[in-house]
């Protein structure tokens, strides 16, 4: 998909569970999302040639589409509902892999972050693939909250371990085998 700095770019904050949740749209691609009502908590994580160059126009989360519906769904438990959801994120190669390589991880399934890296084609880009995650802009459609540590404990998350716990919890009954159904 491709990105035209001359869409006028469109935010909405869906209430979720979890708390608000935001999103930062534009061509319909999400550029950022995040627990926060706050877009300046946001613009940050996108890389500088993808900001866009307008401030973005508030919009009812309905106007959004498919991506709030998506959110949605996620929360009424269809939880891969948000894997045919376009992103837009620019970075170096390896991050850029890891974050397509992110969107593959099944619900239910988390991974270490070392699993993660070989999951991005360097088993030895452990402290690089835990950056991805740390630098990922599009929470929950780019599912960092997928990747623990190796001893099983949460590690850290932008959106804090509060969320981070429900989103696992909340994927937790789910397996490759539930989501085929």
């Amino acid at each position: 998909m491709t990105h035209s700095p001359h869409a006028l770019p469109r935010q909405a904050t869906v209430p979720t569970p979890d708390g608000p949740f935001t999103i930062l749209e534009q061509d319909g691609a999400v550029l950022a999302s995040g627990w926060t009502s706050e877009l300046t908590d946001l613009t940050g994580q996108i890389h500088p040639t993808l900001r866009p160059a307008a401030a973005p126009v508030r919009v009812a989360p309905a106007e959004l589409g498919p991506i709030t519906a998506a959110v949605h769904a996620y929360y009424d438990g269809d939880v891969a509902a948000i894997d045919l959801v376009p992103v837009v994120q620019v970075s170096g190669p390896f991050r850029s892999h890891a974050w397509d390589m992110l969107r593959t991880v099944q619900p239910g399934q988390p991974v270490t972050y070392a699993q993660y890296a070989c999951l991005a084609g360097n088993a030895g880009a452990v402290r690089a693939a835990a950056g991805a995650c740390a630098r990922n802009a599009a929470a929950l459609f780019v599912p960092c909250h997928r990747v623990i540590r190796t001893d099983g404990s949460l590690g850290g998350f932008r959106w804090g371990l509060e969320v981070k716990t429900s989103l696992l919890a909340r994927e937790a009954p789910y397996s490759a085998a539930v989501l085929a159904r």
